[in-house]
């Protein structure tokens, strides 16, 4: 019998990307995502992709009542992947209370039901803003946590203190937290890819939106970093490798080969990438030109950051399969997909 996977905000981004990844490895998904970052119409495009629709509920997880109630429902789930999360780094200066609640109370609700409902696996969804900006480059895990520099970083600063303490109180749970860097590109079907709704916040949709004649230029925040062209330095990741690494921690899991009953893993390519060099490696790989402008830093942004992913690579066995170029590919390929879609 094919083992159940709970999957948080499975219809979002990365969300959807495991899904179809789980799924190809013969896992049953479940998936409770609000829509609220996301589209139902994903459904049907994982359905495409892997043969198998997976089962769905839209639920708010800060509503402890309906995630008890799907809990009950839904017995004999052995892993919870979390992704569910508001993620805008920009919008969390604007609007705190509302990521603090939305962040900190799913992850509360989830741990709460695992322990009520004897589920001991649980995948985070982290991200290397909680490293702040080091300075001692590539960042490890052993890398001192600074200022995250924005709420968002500073909810999934807290949810890891939680899963922390949580596993430090209850010793059957186990927890694997996977720390981000940027995720990019699209699946290979360009069925599945970043949700296209109002402006981007991230590099790579607003480049694919400009080279679609969807914008009239990209605005490069921040020309005077310390970098070699003076724009930020991210370890940009393609999507469907990221996706594969929370398939890896689950079989790790499941399979009991954790060495503790909280690790830590970065997920990234261990290479820094400035974001003109993003720009320029787009418009080789496509033939296209495109018109950009320096505009002022934005508030949150860090200088340059990048993965040490030695321990992801030896302890997880995994590591990142997909070049820039390719994954800059998938992501136009799924925005000129969106274009035909459309029409």
């Amino acid at each position: 019998m094919a083992k159940k996977i709970l999957v948080t905000g499975g219809t979002g981004y990365i969300g959807s990307h495991t899904v179809v990844e789980l799924q190809n490895k013969g896992y049953e998904v479940l998936i409770v995502d609000d829509l609220s970052n996301s589209n139902i119409e994903v459904l049907e495009n994982i359905s495409k992709i892997t043969g198998v629709k997976p089962v769905f509920e839209q639920i708010n997880l800060t509503d402890k009542q309906k995630t008890d109630n799907f809990f009950n429902r839904n017995q004999g789930i052995e892993a919870i992947i979390h992704f569910a999360a508001s993620k805008a780094i920009c919008e969390s200066f604007q609007v705190p209370l509302h990521y603090y609640r939305n962040n900190l109370v799913s992850l509360i609700n989830i741990i709460e039901s695992q322990l009520k409902f004897n589920i001991p696996n649980i995948i985070f969804s982290s991200s290397c803003a909680v490293y702040g900006q080091s300075c001692i480059l590539p960042i490890t895990e052993q890398t001192p946590l600074k200022d995250a520099g924005s709420p968002y970083g500073n909810t999934k600063k807290i949810c890891e203190d939680i899963l922390h303490d949580s596993a430090t109180a209850h010793p059957q749970l186990k927890v694997i937290t996977l720390r981000y860097f940027n995720p990019v590109g699209a699946h290979p079907t360009a069925l599945i890819g970043e949700l296209q709704t109002g402006k981007p916040q991230t590099l790579v949709p607003v480049i694919t939106r400009t080279a679609a004649g969807l914008h009239n230029e990209i605005e490069i925040f921040g020309g005077d970093y310390n970098t070699p062209d003076g724009s930020a330095i991210r370890d940009y990741i393609n999507v469907v490798d990221l996706a594969k690494a929370h398939v890896i921690s689950i079989e790790r899991l499941l399979n009991g080969r954790n060495e503790t009953n909280y690790e830590v893993f970065n997920i990234g390519t261990g290479k820094g990438l400035s974001v003109l060099q993003v720009v320029k490696t787009f418009e080789k790989v496509t033939g296209l030109k495109l018109k950009y402008k320096i505009v002022k830093r934005r508030t949150g942004d860090i200088e340059k950051i990048w993965a040490d992913t030695t321990r992801a690579n030896s302890k997880l066995g995994w590591k990142a399969e997909t070049g820039l170029e390719e994954t800059l590919l998938s992501a136009w390929n799924r925005e000129k997909q969106l274009t035909v879609d459309s029409c």
